[in-house]
């Protein structure tokens, strides 16, 4: 394989890793919540920046929602917005580095019930 095929392939840490550290999600919540038989090593190269196909993205960004779904209360269900796959990947198709999470104020309060 040549360098720059790697490259194409490699695109370096994604949104992903970022969104699910700040809400506090590993690998394995993702994988233990799946009903898709979604893996560790799939969940790792999706936040690593192994370039994955429109399929793969979707499915990862919904085990990332219902994760973060089970956290919440009813009324706090009602107030999140479901993240969109062009939100956690750079290389999506209508990705936007100026994204503002509408979900930051909901992470702050779950993160504050935590501790």
């Amino acid at each position: 394989m040549s360098s720059t095929e790697r490259e194409e392939r490699d695109l370096g840490i994604q949104p992903l890793d970022q969104m699910m550290e700040e809400w506090g999600i590993g690998n394995h919540d993702m994988v233990e919540v799946s009903t898709e038989q979604l893996t560790h090593k799939q969940v790792q190269k999706a936040r690593s920046g192994r370039r994955l196909t429109l399929k793969m993205m979707q499915k990862v960004t919904r085990a990332f929602n219902v994760t973060i779904w089970f956290r919440l209360n009813d009324e706090q269900k009602e107030a999140f917005d479901e993240y969109l796959h062009k939100r956690l990947f750079n290389y999506a198709k209508g990705f936007d580095s100026e994204f503002k999470d509408p979900n930051a104020e909901l992470m702050a309060v779950l993160k504050e019930q935590k501790s």
